[in-house]
């Protein structure tokens, strides 16, 4: 396997990019993203076997199944981090190591209908905040610690409806290079 084909199992719809502009239409459709990642995301891998959802989407990738706890944990964190956004003054958030998470018993064993069950309410909550944003409410910020960087709320929808796509994608791609119906 060539580093250019790893790379595109890595970002099969490629990295996030920030927009220059970030239009109503732009949120409005990343938010329209998260609130329907839920049901795209159980249509996808809720009849898969347990082999198959033990399978990693790429070699040393995350197995299906950790891909969906992973996708439940990141969300939280992100409800979590616009709360802080909204309620305190450029506070600086609490990262987590994704990595360690996804080597968890609950990450590797857990049935994943529980995880789905949870992504719906989480989804139905963030889509519900973000569709009540007021325009000062989207350029709040937080401060990641990772990078110190300022992340603004508006640019959290974008990415965060990035981040779901991407990993449905690595379970869709995976799907069709192993011809599962």
């Amino acid at each position: 396997m060539t580093e250019l084909d790893l790379e595109k199992l890595k970002y099969p719809i490629g990295k996030f990019i920030a927009p220059e502009n970030y239009s109503i239409v732009y949120i409005e459709e990343k938010i329209n993203e998260i609130e329907t990642l839920p049901n795209r995301l159980e249509k996808e891998v809720l009849h898969l076997t347990d082999e198959q959802l033990d399978t990693p989407y790429r070699p040393d990738g995350w197995t299906v199944r950790q891909v969906v706890h992973h996708c439940a944990e990141s969300h939280m964190n992100c409800f979590i981090r616009i709360k802080w956004a909204l309620t305190e003054n450029n506070p600086v958030i609490k990262a987590y190591d994704e990595v360690l998470w996804a080597e968890l018993p609950d990450d590797l064993k857990m049935p994943i209908e529980p995880t789905l069950n949870l992504l719906k309410g989480l989804h139905a909550r963030l889509a519900f905040i973000m569709k009540n944003l007021t325009e000062s409410d989207l350029e709040k910020t937080f401060i990641h610690p990772s990078d110190n960087s300022e992340n603004k709320i508006k640019k959290i929808i974008g990415s965060y409806a990035w981040h779901g796509n991407h990993h449905l994608a690595h379970i869709t791609t995976l799907k069709k290079y192993k011809n599962w119906q």
